[in-house]
């Protein structure tokens, strides 16, 4: 694309002649701080918000008397300014894609995977965008961040779209909504899965998450698709005033999409659909829990609503779709002992992930199998979820067993107090903060026909301690551990 910009910049350090820079706040610096070393450095514009570090300050010099060369623009909001400028720069690639986005609290990161499985099986190339990786078609490109940076983001679209996708399927995370990260990006659907407790420590309180989610539903176009959860308290306020035509999906009898669990077990679902016109299809699953019939429900009803497939094609390639991992991925050992590896790492998911795994015991005649869950804290985050997890797991299992997530600069004995803190019988539950150690006993203890689910990590390859990151994988513990139960 042609352009006399050589790139766009929000940190001073990439900047290079030919750049434009951003000066944007973020939470660990401000980039206003930063703007004479881009000038320096060969910037030739500067977007800035904050009028007393643009030319209207008193001395027009930039660095060490130097007068200024490079334009500056003053914005009413640099980080809403860094996204349209984006988009612009890569000839608004977003607007050349069939692209869903996927909020809520929990569920995101399944139902875009399922989104962007079934847009690959209707025989569209497709991206996905997403906490455990980004893909251009059937390339697979290393994610950082749940929702990217819009400068990020938007050369990931013109990627995507010069290599011949033109749909995705991407997570929208409320960081990302507060943080313009997808301001001017052109959805053609939203979909909302669910809202409970996460995040308060950066959003500060409940309504200001709430609200950063809803911003994805107030931008949508008219002739856009808003697909919420109608068995969640919050899907009415997150749709008032969406310009976009609206579904509703769930359990709930008064949804548009209406899902029945007909059978729940540890090797798949078997889901009954209802939609809005009162027909009726069955099919079985490859994905496990209650939980995951709403994120299928979602995935099917969105792609009902932009009217992609008839039902029986959207059913049959959902049902073709495998696990997602990381996301109620079940192990089982040569003597039956099965694990449950579950990113669940909020009071609301651990609560599903383990009342569904008890609900699956009942419903199989399993009343000797007994029901244990591992799992922990991050640390440096939001600490007013802890006793809650903790008191959660104690009433749905018969054993737990808690232990270090990434503790980042916590120290662990103090997250896991604070969990220990939920519990009515602290001293029936098993502490060992070294995760690692706290797997082997869990699984080593467990008998035939047992369950151990094993929460808060899910496909995360690593463990932050202090500041350093660790290899560490959940799933290459389980089957360590199991292989040393045979041997």
């Amino acid at each position: 694309m042609d352009s006399p910009l050589s790139r766009i910049c929000f940190d001073s350090r990439a900047v290079t002649p030919g750049s434009l820079f951003v000066a944007i706040r973020g939470e660990q610096a401000d980039g206003h701080l930063f703007i004479d070393t881009a000038v320096h450095n060969g910037a030739v514009a500067v977007v800035y918000d904050d009028p007393a570090y643009g030319p209207e300050r008193n001395t027009p010099s930039i660095r060490e008397g130097q007068p200024a060369s490079a334009v500056f623009i003053r914005a009413t909001d640099a980080r809403a300014a860094l996204a349209g400028v984006s988009g612009a720069y890569h000839g608004h690639p977003s607007q050349d894609l069939l692209l869903a986005g996927v909020t809520g609290t929990n569920g995101k990161t399944t139902t875009s995977y399922l989104l962007y499985a079934l847009f690959e099986q209707l025989g569209r190339t497709s991206g996905l965008i997403g906490t455990i990786e980004n893909r251009i078609g059937r390339e697979v490109v290393a994610a950082t961040h749940t929702t990217p940076d819009s400068v990020a983001l938007q050369a990931l679209f013109r990627r995507m779209v010069d290599d011949g996708c033109d749909a995705c399927a991407m997570e929208v995370s409320s960081h990302a909504l507060d943080q313009e990260r997808v301001r001017g990006t052109d959805f053609d659907a939203a979909l909302f899965t669910n809202l409970t407790h996460d995040h308060l420590d950066y959003h500060g309180n409940f309504e200001n998450y709430w609200l950063a989610k809803k911003k994805l539903f107030d931008d949508l176009k008219p002739e856009g698709r808003a697909i919420v959860n109608r068995d969640d308290i919050a899907w009415a306020a997150m749709v008032a005033g969406t310009p976009a035509r609206v579904t509703t999906y769930g359990f709930h009898e008064d949804a548009h999409v209406r899902v029945d669990l007909v059978r729940n077990a540890l090797d798949g679902l078997r889901l009954r659909f209802e939609d809005w016109q009162g027909k009726r299809h069955e099919r079985t699953f490859q994905l496990a829990g209650r939980f995951n019939a709403l994120n299928l429900a979602a995935a099917y009803a969105t792609c009902l609503s932009l009217e992609l497939a008839d039902p029986d094609t959207l059913l049959d390639a959902l049902a073709a779709v495998p696990p997602v991992p990381g996301r109620f991925e079940t192990m089982t050992s040569a003597e039956g002992v099965v694990a449950v590896v579950d990113y669940a790492h909020t009071p609301d998911a651990l609560e599903n992930v383990l009342a569904t795994t008890r609900a699956m015991l009942e419903e199989d005649g399993r009343d000797e199998a007994r029901l244990t869950v591992v799992f922990g804290c991050g640390g440096d985050r939001d600490r007013t979820k802890r006793p809650a997890m903790g008191a959660i797991a104690e009433r749905l299992v018969d054993r737990v067993v808690l232990t270090s997530d990434n503790p980042r600069t916590e120290e662990p004995q103090a997250i896991l107090a604070d969990i220990l803190g939920g519990l009515t019988r602290p001293g029936a539950a098993t502490v060992i903060a070294d995760r690692a150690e706290a797997l082997q006993t869990a699984l080593a203890d467990a008998r035939p026909g047992d369950v151990v689910v094993i929460a808060g990590k899910g496909h995360e390859p690593y463990q932050i301690v202090g500041t350093s990151t660790r290899h560490f994988d959940d799933r290459e513990h389980v089957r360590r551990a199991f292989a040393a139960r045979v041997s």
